[in-house]
C-alpha cells in the first residue's frame, strides 16, 4: 500500500513541477532592477544556488555566449524528485530558449519517458534516467544530443520547493473559472488568493475539469503569472530575502549573480512573449517497458525551431 501511495504522490508532483521551474527563470526576467541592487541580502542565497559545470562551454557552440551583447541562449530546466540516499530522477525536462532580438521565449517540454541515447552511458533508455546515471552533466549531454542544440545554462529545482516559493511572494491571486473541491479545499469561482499549499492543490486537479489537461494547464499558467505579477510589483513586494532564501534552498544553477543581473537588464522584454511547445510522438513497450517514441521528422521540426530561436546554424 505504501508503495502505491508513493507512486501516486510522485505522479501528482509531475503535474505541477513545470509551474515551479518556469516560475524561477521568469522571476529573474521580471522582478526589475531594484531586486539586484540589494546584493548583500542575496549573496548567501546566490552562493548556495551557484553550482558550475565542469565544462566551459557546449561543444555545439562555435563561439561563447555573450550575455552583455545579447546572444540568444538556452537553459535546461530540470524538476528533480530528490529522495533520501538517492539522486532521484528528472521528472520534468524543459528546454527554454531566450532571444532578445525577437523578444521571445520558447519552451519545449521533453516527455520524461522519451527513448533516446544516454550520452556517457552508451545505452538507449528513458531520457530522465540520464540524471539518475550522471546528474546534471549527463542530462545536459543527453538533451544536446537528442535535440542537436547547445545547452548554455541549467536550472535544477527541487520539486518540494514549490509551496515555499509561492509563500515567499506572499501567495498568488488568480481568476478561477470553475467551482471545484480538491483534497479538502473548495475553490469557488472568481478571484482567489492562494498560499503555497492551496496553489499546489489548485494546479493538481484534472478529473473534475471537463477540459481535462487543458484546464489544468490553464491553472498552472495562472500560478506562473501570479508569481510574475508579485515579483514585478515592487510597491507591494518587500520580502526579497524570503524569496531568495526559498530559491536558495531549492535551486541549483550555473548562472552567476552577475549573469542574472545582465539577463534582467538585456533580456527582460523577452518574457513578454512566451510560447510553449510539446514534442509529438507515441507510446510503446519494448521488453515490457513503456517508452515515448519521437519520430525523426518531429525531432527535426523541434531542432529547426530551436536553432532559429538561438540563431545558430
Amino acid at each position: 500500500m505504501g508503495s502505491r501511495l508513493d507512486k501516486k504522490s510522485t505522479k501528482k508532483k509531475r503535474k505541477w513541477v513545470k509551474v515551479l521551474i518556469i516560475s524561477f527563470i521568469i522571476l529573474f526576467l521580471a522582478v526589475g532592477a531594484y531586486a539586484f541592487t540589494v546584493y548583500n541580502s542575496l549573496k548567501g542565497a546566490v552562493e548556495t544556488m551557484h553550482k558550475p559545470l565542469e565544462r566551459e562551454k557546449s561543444e555545439k557552440r562555435e563561439e561563447d555566449v555573450s550575455l552583455k551583447q545579447g546572444t540568444p541562449f538556452s537553459v535546461l530546466l530540470l524538476g528533480v524528485d530528490q529522495r533520501k540516499n538517492d539522486r532521484g530522477r528528472s521528472d520534468s525536462i524543459i528546454v527554454l530558449s531566450v532571444n532578445p532580438n525577437n523578444n521571445s521565449v520558447k519552451m519545449v517540454s521533453i516527455p520524461r519517458d522519451t527513448r533516446t541515447e544516454i550520452v556517457g552511458k552508451g545505452v538507449q533508455d528513458k531520457i530522465n534516467h540520464a540524471y539518475a546515471f550522471g546528474g546534471v552533466e549527463m542530462s545536459i549531454a543527453t538533451v544536446e544530443n537528442f535535440l542537436d542544440i547547445p545547452i548554455d545554462y541549467y536550472v535544477q529545482i527541487n520539486m518540494e520547493g514549490f509551496k515555499e516559493i509561492v509563500d515567499s511572494v506572499g501567495g498568488v491571486t488568480v481568476q478561477n473559472d470553475l467551482d471545484f473541491t480538491y483534497e479538502g479545499v473548495h475553490f469557488t469561482k472568481g478571484q482567489l488568493t492562494l498560499n503555497g499549499e492551496k496553489a499546489l492543490k489548485y494546479t493538481r486537479m484534472r478529473k473534475e475539469d471537463p477540459r481535462g489537461d487543458f484546464g489544468r494547464q490553464l491553472r498552472q499558467r495562472q500560478i506562473i503569472e501570479g508569481v510574475i505579477k508579485k515579483g514585478a510589483s515592487l510597491n507591494s513586494l518587500t520580502n526579497f530575502g524570503d524569496i531568495f532564501s526559498a530559491l536558495g534552498n531549492n535551486v541549483r544553477t550555473n548562472l552567476t549573480f552577475n549573469e542574472m543581473v545582465t539577463i534582467q537588464s538585456k533580456y527582460k522584454s523577452a518574457s513578454n512573449s512566451m510560447e510553449q511547445t510539446q514534442i509529438n510522438g507515441g507510446g510503446t513497450k519494448i521488453d515490457g517497458v513503456y517508452y515515448y517514441m519521437v519520430p525523426a521528422e518531429e525531432k527535426q521540426r523541434i531542432t529547426t525551431m530551436l536553432k532559429e530561436q538561438l540563431e545558430i546554424k
